[in-house]
């Protein structure tokens, strides 16, 4: 049978799945039942999940969980997190409970901006074009005023058109950066409904006031948003770091962060773990988790060299550790109001605006970071980390429960591998 198809998107569910089966899976009954049990029994829910995207065939589960006891700027959060990843939740749960003693995160909102661009090729000169766009930029905005009305009564709506001469990186090459305000909306389809609207204005009055024509080559939003950026802090005395030797703990902290500014192949792996707790509380919640680490790296370069996204210092006998995160949220549209466990997560949350939720997962993201750190300059970060992988490998070698309860008293303590496990597991069959 045949490999490539035509008109899949034509067939219903089952015949997908069968399509696949007898093309694909090595057991096609065992592949087929896999798809099934990952199905919702409820038929609507289901018809909900399948509509999101194209050519469904089944749901693909990632555990979702909660960490207590956040308190920011003085009110106590419980996180809803989304992540498949040992250790993560657990990391961000003892954080919370580390801080909550120590006065907690501060967070502030720096600016909440969105830029979307309108890439143009114009082979004349430029003083023309900026004569041109001078005389039509209201026109633009006005093009966009329909798409805008209901953004506008929320205080949201264009900030600024600006030209940009890009020639000097791409010959012939402008561009239209837009500014905008979304509120508490994402806005990807808000500000890509604008930018398409600016475009065609633009172009359009070309003919008699500019020569040669415009060649609009595309307009789309940027993930990319240095000015919708959020800033999370805890801070201590020295003392209150760590229970043995504080002094030299917060160093060796400080150090690290130190290490991740000028070396790029530790800042990589550093922010990796940042993402971990940011991109668990965004997908928990209904948003773009690949939009925000995109942005989050491209942040991470801005000074032309890759760094951390964290900062730390000591002052004064004082501990400071800090993030500055661009984050581009929302908490209405898209699958923030459509997913049913999104929104139980902003219910959890206590129903946060856009801002609000910058500030909660910034949080998740220092917290991933301290955890992490706190691990690496004390007792290393495989001890913790291996203990909770530890279900994981077992699972891997298919312990039953009974195995599990003992290969977990028999470990506890002792530095967890894969052959270590597995060694325990295989004497502990042969005595039975």
């Amino acid at each position: 049978m045949s490999k490539t198809i035509t008109g899949f998107s034509k067939l219903t569910k089952d015949e997908k799945i069968n399509w696949l089966a007898n093309n694909f899976f090595k057991e096609s009954e065992k592949g087929v039942s896999i798809l099934k049990q990952y199905e919702n029994q409820d038929e609507k829910l289901q018809q909900l999940h399948d509509e999101f995207i194209e050519n469904t065939i089944s749901n693909f589960y990632i555990p979702y969980a909660v960490a207590p006891n956040f308190i920011i700027n003085g009110k106590p959060y419980a996180i809803p997190m989304a992540i498949e990843e040992s250790s993560v939740v657990a990391a961000a749960s003892l954080v919370a409970k580390f801080w909550s003693t120590r006065g907690g995160f501060k967070t502030k909102v720096i600016s909440t901006i969105k830029v979307g661009q309108v890439h143009f090729m114009y082979e004349g000169y430029f003083e023309t074009l900026q004569k041109y766009f001078q005389k039509n930029k209201d026109k633009l905005i006005k093009a966009t005023e329909s798409i805008t009305e209901n953004m506008r009564k929320r205080g949201g709506g264009i900030v600024d058109i600006e030209l940009r001469d890009k020639t000097a990186r791409l010959e012939n090459y402008y561009q239209l950066h837009v500014t905008f305000e979304t509120a508490d909306s994402m806005g990807a389809n808000f500000i890509n409904s604008c930018l398409e609207a600016i475009a065609k204005e633009f172009k359009n009055n070309t003919s008699a006031d500019l020569k040669p024509d415009i060649n609009i080559v595309m307009s789309i939003l940027s993930n990319y948003v240095p000015e919708c950026l959020v800033r999370a802090e805890v801070s201590c005395k020295v003392e209150d770091f760590f229970d043995v030797n504080p002094e030299i703990y917060a160093q060796k902290f400080v150090q690290a962060i130190q290490i991740a500014n000028i070396e790029p192949y530790r800042a990589v792996t550093h922010n990796k773990g940042i993402m971990n707790g940011i991109d668990a509380v965004v997908l928990a919640t209904g948003n773009d988790f690949r939009a925000i680490a995109a942005g989050a790296h491209a942040y991470a370069a801005k000074s032309g060299t890759y760094k951390s996204l964290t900062n730390a210092k000591i002052e004064d006998g004082i501990f400071y550790f800090w993030i500055e995160i661009p984050l581009s949220l929302g908490t209405v549209g898209g699958l923030t109001k459509l997913h049913p466990l999104a929104k139980l997560s902003l219910e959890i949350l206590q129903n946060p605006s856009a801002e609000e939720l910058m500030q909660i997962i910034a949080v998740a993201g220092l917290s991933q970071n301290f955890a992490a750190l706190k691990a690496l300059t004390t007792t290393g970060i495989q001890q913790g980390h291996m203990k909770m992988h530890l279900m994981n490998i077992l699972n891997q070698l298919e312990a039953n429960l009974h195995e599990k309860e003992i290969i977990v008293k028999k470990l506890k303590g002792k530095t967890v591998t894969h052959n270590a496990v597995a060694d325990a597991l295989h004497q502990l069959r042969i005595k039975k």
